[in-house]
């Protein structure tokens, strides 16, 4: 189990204090998203508090999500509306996008610091191969979208601020609960493990493991006997998983089976 709700205040603070200080022209310097600059991902984490007050606090839909759909279809849909909501967005000025965070940015924490970590959450994670989830993995998947999106932003303007160990591993830890899923097709011995190292102190080693029902995550084994290794640095890893960059482009150092390694260079953890 993975707990943020004590970051998403201070992760907020720290979005307040980057949309002060950008200048006019680093509000429309491209960022890794392609399509989108600085001011278009500001607008993005808007769209994320508002939806999440009216959706989430409110329970209210005024777009109803699809009826069972197909997870290329749930990715179509979502793209849509944020697609929609960037584009009207550009019409409002940074300074009322900034004010319009500052609105609220207070209610969408009050509401992460007090729910039930262990109900069943609204929204399923998806692109960790769950069909239902715990508010605690809802949670956890809304604290990395909070923080790759900001991170963008920081990257695109040469801000320094959130790579570090408080806020980075809760974000990429959560990254990694997507490789089980990730790796659903891969075929390896049972009892093969793959061990994932991102390198620097706010880094840390994964381990995954063959089992007779799949794979899943587990702890470090007793022989240092991989099927796989791949090795990443923490600034490709976040671009990697959220679908930022290539695999060609995050310069992993992999050893062992390259397929496997390779499968898991493939993890998407994001809705993309």
């Amino acid at each position: 189990m993975i707990d943020t709700r004590h970051l998403f205040r201070p992760l907020n603070d720290k979005l307040i204090e980057l949309m002060t200080s950008l200048h006019p022209e680093e509000w429309q310097k491209q960022t890794v998203a392609r399509l989108w600059t600085v001011k278009d991902v500001a607008a993005h984490l808007l769209d994320g508090n508002v939806r999440l007050l009216s959706i989430q606090r409110d329970r209210y839909f005024g777009e109803a999500p699809l009826a069972s759909p197909s997870y290329e279809a749930l990715v179509k849909w979502l793209n849509d509306l944020n697609a929609d909501w960037v584009k009207a967005s550009r019409r409002i000025s940074p300074g009322v996008l900034l004010l319009l965070h500052q609105a609220t940015s207070e209610a969408v924490t009050v509401y992460y610091e007090n729910i039930d970590l262990f109900e069943e959450a609204i929204f399923p994670v998806s692109w960790a191969g769950e069909t239902q989830s715990l508010n605690w993995m809802h949670l956890a998947r809304e604290y990395t979208e909070k923080w790759h999106h900001q991170q963008q932003m920081r990257e695109a303007t040469g801000r320094e601020g959130i790579m570090t160990r408080e806020f980075f591993f809760p974000m990429i830890d959560t990254f990694f609960r997507g490789l089980p899923h990730a790796l659903r097709n891969a075929e390896a011995r049972t009892g093969a493990v793959i061990m994932i190292t991102l390198t620097s102190a706010i880094g840390g080693n994964w381990y995954v493991q063959k089992g007779a029902s799949g794979w899943h995550l587990c702890g470090q084994p007793e022989k240092d006997d991989y099927a796989a290794v791949v090795r990443l640095s923490p600034e490709s890893a976040w671009k990697l998983f959220s679908k930022s960059i290539t695999p060609e482009a995050a310069g992993a150092g992999i050893g062992g089976d390259k397929e496997l390694a390779r499968q898991v260079l493939n993890m998407v953890s994001v809705m993309a």
